[in-house]
């Protein structure tokens, strides 16, 4: 993100991972969205389209995990681990200043 857009918003290089952490949020539900509309489907092509669209945001949340991963931004395997980065992100929302 642009060092400009970073200051004026007042996070600094938080503001990469906290996008990346509202897109998971947002991917996973997503697919709890297409898992339950396919659980009320009443034919078999909407069904198909569903399963379809179901698998695809699957993918969308392993590239995005992958990419959190690789940055440091997310630990989902170590809690302690995630804990800490959880508590670092908290303590930098809390210090931005109040508009």
């Amino acid at each position: 993100m642009n060092e400009m857009i970073q200051n004026m918003t007042g996070m600094g290089g938080m503001t990469e991972q906290v996008i990346a952490t509202d897109l998971l949020v947002s991917a996973k539900s997503g697919i709890k969205n297409y898992a339950l509309a396919l659980t009320e489907t009443a034919t078999p092509e909407i069904r198909e389209a569903l399963k379809a669209q179901l698998n695809t945001a699957i993918d969308v949340h392993e590239q995005i995990t992958n990419y959190m991963m690789s940055k440091g931004y997310y630990h989902p395997a170590d809690m302690i681990e995630q804990n800490a980065v959880d508590m670092k992100t908290t303590e930098s929302a809390l210090s931005l200043p109040q508009q």
